[in-house]
């Protein structure tokens, strides 16, 4: 349970801290609250017209007789919003880091600045747009992973008994390990620690970044919490990336080492599968 409470800590931590910092907070409100809007709008369409979508897409239960096919269609609607739900809180994350990357950006390097003994924070050196670029395709390859993670925990849904108990329990943890991904990107792409080296850190820290993820994903299903939890969540991901580094402890190159090694021993492992 350490590494769970531990990592659970810097998402607290990161709460207080903008708790403490009200003006970061405002305007780490505002890309949430814009996402929010776009999402909203989406699942109440879904909602009210899901139904008639899952008609469409079921032509051959025209002619099923009742209450079969009301079931059967009931069901897949049921599902169809579920699944809905999860993808939202799957990107959500990814969508408004995008939008607000600006606004989170300046308040990750606030965070840096007021944990480091030198009041110093990385920075990247790269111009906006290209630092735009490097987060959009990032996000785009994180959410193409947690999509087939959703298409998998989907179908597992229908599984009876795991399906309502085990499969929710452990799409949670999925959800959370990349939640932590793409909030911790902003603190270490700072760093320059690229989208492979920085996977292979988090899955030899998986306790550590399932006890900030986790909690936070339960959250997130929450209406509305997403918004006013998103830049405490950037704050604690901050502080969540030092650990991860070993900066609080001065190993930072050992770890960063490590995790390149992990890296390029995943491309290898990849390459020799594939006969490359």
């Amino acid at each position: 349970m350490g590494d769970l409470g531990a990592g659970f800590e810097q998402l607290v931590k990161g709460q207080r801290w903008v708790a403490a910092h009200g003006r970061s907070y405002g305007l780490g409100l505002l890309p949430g609250l814009l996402t929010l809007v776009l999402y909203a709008a989406a699942l109440t369409s879904l909602a009210l017209w899901g139904s008639e979508l899952v008609g469409w897409a079921t032509p051959f239960a025209d002619d099923w007789s009742s209450p079969w096919q009301g079931l059967f269609r009931g069901l897949l609607t049921v599902v169809l919003f579920a699944l809905a739900l999860l993808l939202s809180v799957l990107t959500f994350t990814a969508v408004t880091l995008l939008v607000g990357q600006p606004f989170y950006e300046k308040l990750s390097e606030r965070v840096d600045r007021s944990v480091s003994p030198d009041g110093l924070a990385p920075e990247s050196g790269l111009p906006l747009l290209r630092e735009l670029w490097i987060s959009a395709r990032d996000s785009l390859r994180i959410l193409l992973r947690a999509g087939l993670w959703g298409v998998l925990l989907f179908a597992c849904g229908f599984v009876p008994v795991a399906g309502q108990t085990v499969v929710p329990v452990v799409g949670i943890f999925v959800t959370g390990f990349f939640l932590t991904e793409e909030l911790t990107a902003i603190a270490l792409q700072r760093r320059g620690v690229e989208l492979r080296e920085r996977l292979a850190l988090l899955r030899s820290h998986k306790r550590l970044v399932w006890g900030f993820g986790a909690p936070l994903a339960a959250t997130f299903l929450v209406p509305f919490v997403a918004v006013f939890l998103m830049p405490g969540a950037v704050a604690g991901a901050t502080l969540l990336a030092r650990r991860l580094l070993g900066e609080e402890s001065g190993e930072a190159e050992a770890v960063r080492a490590g995790a390149a090694g992990a890296a390029r021993a995943e491309v290898a492992g990849g390459e020799w599968r594939s006969g490359g």
